[in-house]
């Protein structure tokens, strides 16, 4: 072995939510012990402290993973932060057990193919929670929103003469028609009501605490020259992409995201299928929204490419399709903004769309 290898230890970690099974190696990648330990705090800080200064220790990343990677720091070790199921297809065990897995993740650590995911610094760590809290707010709002359209549609309630029903106007609109709501549907729209704005203050708190620990950078900004991403996402983006010198190229980062469509290709026939579950959701979400943004004003912004391309492919397959079209397309534009530190710029060039109407004209004669 290498004298890098030499005198520190690779440890597989299997995490659970009650306790963390170990399995560790020394330099010539022999299992040395295995151990199964309770999260009391005292046991695994003892079990860290005995191992020489340095060890790399492979945890998987599930859902509790801050605490013990900061623990791991703390002791003056490496901690790995393993994408799981990568592993479990390089390990090719037959049977699964907690030893099995802890074994398989330290003798991966041990070869240096361990399939690992980034660890953002702990302060990036921390805003991210800020910003998956709105998120799941705004995920709220959006359902109750639905929830009363629902209900004041089985009733045929229409409100007419205001853009936003949600808006000061609109929601005094609303009020007005309740009355031709059924007693008990009309109580329960007043009441997702009062919740809506219970949310919506929540999310005006969250932002207002957003603020006071994010400053605004040059990252931010070029991003929010990109069609539909605001301030917020500009943020979001941001914390959850981190350098973009991690991601080789535009279409890696997109698929990162989760908004490429699955392929199979077999004997000259190829089927697109949906978007794979397995992604970085909260940037999924992000673009989605900026692209349901490009979306919303689409016809006003006809100037821009993603706009139009929004109509072509909504005119063909429906708004779901395009709006995951054009999200993939703002993803693309993220990294190139972002690698060249330059501001968006439309696809098209200044006076390209009187060129294609001249155009156009001429090839009908």
């Amino acid at each position: 072995m290498t004298e890098k290898k030499d005198g520190i230890y690779f440890i597989g970690c299997d995490m659970h939510k009650e306790y963390s099974n170990f399995a560790v190696l020394d330099g010539r990648g022999k299992v040395v012990s295995q151990v199964r330990l309770p999260h009391d705090g005292e046991s695994l800080e003892l079990f860290y402290r005995s191992l020489p200064p340095g060890s790399e220790v492979a945890v998987e990343a599930s859902r509790g993973w801050y605490w013990m990677i900061d623990l791991i720091e703390e002791c003056g070790h490496v901690p790995h932060l393993v994408h799981a199921g990568k592993a479990k297809a390089m390990m090719g065990h037959i049977h699964k057990t907690d030893k099995l897995d802890s074994v398989g993740l330290g003798k991966l650590l041990y070869l240096g193919s361990l399939p690992t995911v980034w660890i953002p610094p702990g302060e990036i760590r921390d805003v991210r929670e800020l910003l998956r809290v709105r998120m799941g707010f705004s995920r709220v709002r959006t359902s109750v929103k639905n929830q009363i359209h629902a209900q004041l549609g089985k009733w045929g309630v229409r409100v007419s003469d205001v853009s936003d029903l949600f808006g000061i106007s609109g929601r005094e609109k609303v009020k007005e028609v309740l009355d031709r709501v059924p007693r008990e549907s009309r109580h329960g729209i007043e009441m997702r009501l009062s919740f809506l704005s219970a949310v919506e203050s929540h999310m005006e708190e969250i932002e207002k605490r957003l603020w006071e620990v994010v400053k605004e950078d040059h990252r931010m900004k070029l991003l929010q020259t990109i069609p539909g991403v605001g301030k917020v996402l500009s943020v979001v983006i941001c914390y959850e992409m981190g350098d973009v010198e991690r991601f080789p190229s535009a279409g890696k980062f997109s698929s990162y995201c989760g908004l490429v469509p699955r392929v199979r290709s077999s004997g000259g026939k190829t089927f697109y299928g949906r978007t794979p579950k397995a992604s970085k959701r909260i940037l999924k979400w992000a673009f989605v929204e900026a692209a349901t943004v490009v979306g919303r004003w689409a016809k006003s912004w006809s100037h821009l490419k993603v706009a139009r391309d929004y109509l072509k492919i909504k005119s063909q397959k429906g708004h779901g399709i395009a709006a995951v079209a054009v999200a993939r397309r703002l993803a693309c534009s993220a990294w190139w903004v972002l690698k060249k530190e330059e501001p968006y710029r439309n696809a098209v060039r200044p006076g390209g769309e009187l060129r294609e109407l001249r155009e156009s004209y001429e090839a009908r004669g």
